[in-house]
């Protein structure tokens, strides 16, 4: 939340796209400050101060879909072109309270099960907050965390960290959520899937560090490089 105030810490980073959840509305950021207006962007929500949002600092336009299912409604799936390669990207904040279904991991089974036919194992990222690990399995029942990830691989669709870590899934050395910024409550929730083809382009896989994030999130950001 509160992005304007966080923005030029993750552009340090120098991202091409950046997916921010719990992004405010982007008529609340001053993109005045130098280096903070993006070439495109794409934000979806119901609260201005609270939503999703998808930022373009290169030459990639972002487009949203128009089948898009409001009722999958921060899941997004997004047409990016204008780059070196054209994709597929599903920008991930699984949190719909809303869904008496399943608010979390739910909603990302409910997308690769509606989009089936746009997620395919070619230039497909789906990346962002599932709120998800597969410690939390039994709660979730068939749509769980593991469900998630068995689908996406039978697609040959596969998470980057665990890839290049190589790690398990449930036993991940470098958590990405520390809960009211505790280190006791530390979890692995955000990830980075990518189809087989863009995995072999994968460069690097970096997890932002709890001390030099902790004053901004009780997130740390997955950054993924690939050479394109």
């Amino acid at each position: 939340m509160a992005f304007r105030k966080k923005a030029t810490f993750i552009l340090a980073e120098k991202p091409d796209i950046l997916i921010i959840p719990e992004c405010e509305h982007p008529d609340k950021l001053n993109f005045n400050q130098d280096g903070l207006a993006p070439s495109d962007y794409v934000w979806y929500g119901t609260n201005s101060n609270k939503g999703l949002g998808v930022f373009s600092y290169g030459d990639y336009k972002l487009e949203l879909l128009e089948i898009h299912n409001p009722e999958i409604k921060t899941v997004l799936p997004l047409k990016v072109t204008g780059g070196k390669v054209d994709f597929t990207l599903f920008a991930i904040w699984a949190n719909n309270p809303q869904d008496k279904q399943g608010a979390y991991i739910e909603q990302v089974w409910k997308a690769i099960n509606y989009y089936e036919k746009l997620i395919l194992n070619e230039r497909t990222i789906l990346v962002g907050d599932f709120n998800s690990n597969k410690i939390w399995d039994k709660k979730h029942r068939l749509a769980n965390h593991s469900s998630v990830v068995s689908e996406l691989e039978r697609k040959e669709i596969f998470s980057t960290y665990h890839k290049f870590f190589n790690q398990e899934q449930g036993t991940e050395k470098h958590p990405t959520l520390f809960m009211y910024r505790h280190l006791d409550k530390s979890y692995h929730i955000d990830y980075c899937f990518v189809s087989i083809d863009l995995l072999s382009k994968m460069e690097s896989v970096k997890i932002g560090d709890y001390n030099e994030w902790k004053s901004l999130s009780d997130h740390s950001p997955v950054i993924v490089t690939f050479r394109i």
